[in-house]
C-alpha cells in the first residue's frame, strides 16, 4: 500500500473513533427491485419528465418527491448500499472510508492543501459514509437562504419519519456531555434537532441495533410506477439545444460499467428539467464537462463552450476539523457523533468512541500500528508504560473534535481530465481567513478543558498529560501537510498542522453566482443544481439533514411550478 492510501486509512481510523417509522406511501422497500437496475439494462434511448444526476443525499429525496406526479430517471454512478455490511454496521464505519478499491462506495481524493478527503460513490451518497449525526440548520440559516419556514419544517419531518433515531447515550458520550456543561458550553438543551447555542444530544441515522439508515431509504416514498433508478451509471455530458435564445438542456449521455453508451432525453415541454445533484465536487465538474464554466479553462481541456461562466467551481469550502485522541483505561462504547457543544464563538465540539480493532477492522491495521509503534518509540520514551496500551489494537479510546463553523476561507475546483470518473483538483485554503484559525484555537482550548474536566477523569491515564496527547496526534499521518516542532505548544500551529476534514465541503455552484434562488442555472434553461454545491456555509453542525430536506423542499416547489392549480 502506498503512502496516500495509508494516510487515507489513518484518517479513517481516527475519524472512525472520533466520529465512531412511519409507513411509506408505497409498499416497496430497498433495494427496490421493480425500479432499481444496473445501467447495463438501460435502453439506448429513453425519455423522462425529470432526469436527476446523482442519487445521493439530495438526489434520493428529490427523486422520490418528483415521482409523485411525474416520470423520473435517477442516475447514480455507484452501486447499492443494501447488503453492504461495512455501510450498514456502525462498528465498521471506518472500513468503508478505508476502502480504496475502484468500486468502493468511498472515492478518496486529496486536496491541494494536503488533506485526505472522500466523496461518495453509492446510492444514498454521503449518508452511507458519514458518522450519522442528524441536526437541522439554524433558523437564521433558513432565513438567509430565503426558504419558506413552514415548508422547511414539513420537509425535515418527512425525512425524520423515515430514517432518524434517538441515540442511546452511554458512558463516554455522557461523560463528554457533562464535561461540556462543566466548562460552560451552556445551556443544557437536552435531545433536540434544533441548532441552538449550548450542549445538546442530536439525532442519528443509526437505529438501536447500530444499523445505518440512509437517504436511499427515502426512495420508499417514491411511486415505483413513475421512477427508474440506474446504478453504476456515469454521466459524461449534458446535452443542450444551442439554437435558442438561451441554451436549453435536453438530455444526458451516460455509460454503464461495461462502457456502453446510453442517452436519456427530456420529454417535450417547457417544464421538463435536468437536475444536477452530484455533490460539491460532481456538480461543478459535470457543468464544466458539459461546457458551462470558465471559458479559458474549458478550451484548455478541449471542451466546447456552451456558456462562459467563470463562477463555476469557485467558492469551494471545507470545514476544518481538529481533534485529540484520548486513550481510556476503562471500557468505552462504540459510538459516533451523538453530543455536540455549539459555542458562541462558532466552533462545534463533538465526540466519538470505541476500539481501534472494532472501528477499523483488520485490513491495514498492521501498517497503522507499525507506524504508531515507531512514532511512539521515538517521541514517548519517557512514558513507555503509559503509551504501551496504544500498541494494542483493542485499546479503548475516545476522540474529541472541533469543527470550525462556516468556514470563511474559500478555494476553487478545476478539471484535471475530461473523464468524469476522475477526481477534479480542489483547493480549500484551510485557515486562509484569520477568523477560521481563531475559532479553531478557541475550540481546541475548549476540548482541553473538557479533557481536564471531572467527568472525563476516569477515562484518562493519569500520566498522559494533554501536552502528551497533542504530541501523539502530531506523530500520526493524519494528512500530507508539513509538521512543526512547536505545534504541540502553539494551538495556532497545531490547528494548521493537524487539520483534517469532516466531509462537509460545499460550494462550486453557489446561489447568486451559478444558480438563482430557485436553483436554476443562470444563463441556460431546463437545468438546475440542487445539492450542497449551492451553499455558502455548511448548515448546522452536520449538513446531511438540510441536504435531504432541500431535496424534498425543492421537489415540492418544482411540482408546484409544474402544476400551479394542483392538477396533474
Amino acid at each position: 500500500m502506498g503512502s496516500k492510501p495509508l494516510w487515507g486509512f489513518v484518517s479513517a481510523a481516527l475519524l472512525g473513533i472520533l466520529l465512531l417509522q412511519y409507513g411509506s406511501c408505497f409498499p416497496e422497500k430497498g433495494p427496490y427491485p421493480t425500479f432499481t437496475h444496473q445501467a447495463t439494462v438501460a435502453p439506448p434511448v429513453s425519455f423522462y419528465d425529470y432526469i436527476i444526476i446523482g442519487g445521493g443525499t439530495a438526489g434520493c429525496s428529490l427523486a422520490a418527491t418528483l415521482s409523485e406526479r411525474a416520470t423520473v430517471l435517477l442516475l447514480e454512478r455507484g452501486g447499492s448500499p443494501y447488503g453492504n455490511p461495512t455501510i450498514s454496521n456502525i462498528a465498521t464505519f471506518a472500513a468503508t472510508l478505508a476502502n480504496v478499491s475502484p468500486s468502493s462506495p468511498s472515492q478518496t481524493f486529496v486536496s491541494t492543501d494536503g488533506v485526505i478527503n472522500a466523496r461518495a460513490r453509492v446510492l444514498g451518497g454521503g449518508t452511507c459514509l458519514n458518522a450519522g449525526f442528524y441536526t437541522r440548520a439554524s433558523a437564521d440559516y433558513v432565513r438567509r437562504a430565503g426558504w419558506d419556514p413552514q415548508l422547511v419544517e414539513e420537509s425535515y419531518e418527512w425525512v425524520e419519519k423515515k430514517i432518524v433515531f434517538r441515540p442511546p447515550m452511554l458512558q463516554w458520550q455522557s461523560a463528554v456531555r457533562e464535561g461540556l456543561l462543566e466548562v460552560g458550553v451552556l445551556p443544557d438543551n437536552g435531545y433536540t434537532f434544533e441548532h441552538i447555542y449550548g450542549t445538546k444530544v442530536g439525532g442519528t441515522i443509526f437505529d438501536e441495533n447500530g444499523h445505518r439508515h440512509t437517504a436511499a431509504d427515502l426512495l420508499e416514498y417514491a411511486d415505483p410506477r413513475q421512477i427508474t433508478v440506474y446504478l453504476n451509471a456515469v454521466v459524461h455530458q449534458i446535452y443542450f439545444d444551442k439554437g435558442l435564445l438561451k441554451p436549453r438542456a435536453t438530455g444526458v449521455e451516460f455509460r454503464d460499467k461495461q462502457g456502453n453508451i446510453h442517452r436519456a432525453y427530456l420529454k417535450v415541454g417547457s417544464t421538463s428539467e435536468i437536475i444536477l445533484s452530484a455533490g460539491a465536487l460532481g456538480s461543478p465538474q459535470l457543468l464544466m464537462l458539459s461546457g458551462i464554466g470558465p471559458s479559458p479553462h474549458l478550451v484548455a481541456h478541449g471542451i466546447e463552450v456552451v456558456l462562459d461562466q467563470p463562477m463555476v467551481g469557485q467558492g469551494m469550502s471545507d470545514n476544518p476539523m481538529n481533534a485529540v485522541l484520548v486513550p481510556s483505561p476503562r471500557p468505552v462504547e462504540v459510538s459516533l457523533i451523538q453530543v455536540v457543544g455549539i459555542t458562541r464563538f462558532e466552533s462545534y465540539i463533538e465526540t466519538a468512541s470505541g476500539s481501534l480493532l472494532t472501528l477499523v477492522g483488520a485490513r491495514s491495521l498492521g501498517e497503522f500500528f507499525a507506524s504508531l509503534a515507531n512514532q511512539t518509540a521515538q517521541h514517548f520514551t519517557l512514558v513507555p508504560n503509559e503509551i504501551n496500551p496504544l500498541l494494542n489494537p483493542n485499546i479503548n479510546a475516545g476522540v474529541i473534535l472541533e469543527k470550525t463553523a462556516g468556514p470563511l476561507s474559500t478555494g476553487h475546483l478545476e478539471l484535471l481530465t475530461r473523464d468524469p470518473n476522475d477526481n477534479p483538483q480542489v483547493t480549500f485554503n484551510y485557515f486562509q481567513h484569520p477568523l477560521d484559525l481563531e475559532r479553531c484555537v478557541q475550540g481546541m482550548r475548549t476540548i482541553i478543558e473538557v479533557i481536564e474536566s471531572a467527568p472525563l477523569s476516569s477515562f484518562r491515564y493519569p500520566a498522559l498529560s494533554v501536552q502528551t496527547l497533542l504530541h501523539l496526534m502530531l506523530t500520526l499521518p493524519l494528512n500530507a501537510r508539513p509538521r512543526h516542532l512547536d505545534a504541540a505548544f502553539s494551538l495556532e500551529q497545531y490547528c494548521i498542522d493537524t487539520v483534517m476534514t469532516i466531509w462537509h465541503y460545499h460550494g462550486g455552484c453557489q446561489v447568486g453566482q451559478v444558480v438563482d434562488h430557485d436553483y436554476k442555472v443562470l444563463g441556460v434553461d431546463g437545468l438546475r443544481v440542487i445539492d450542497g454545491s449551492t451553499f455558502y456555509g455548511s448548515p448546522g453542525t452536520n449538513p446531511q439533514a438540510t441536504v435531504m430536506m432541500l431535496g424534498r423542499y425543492m421537489g415540492q416547489r418544482i411540482l408546484q411550478e409544474r402544476f400551479p392549480n394542483g392538477k396533474k
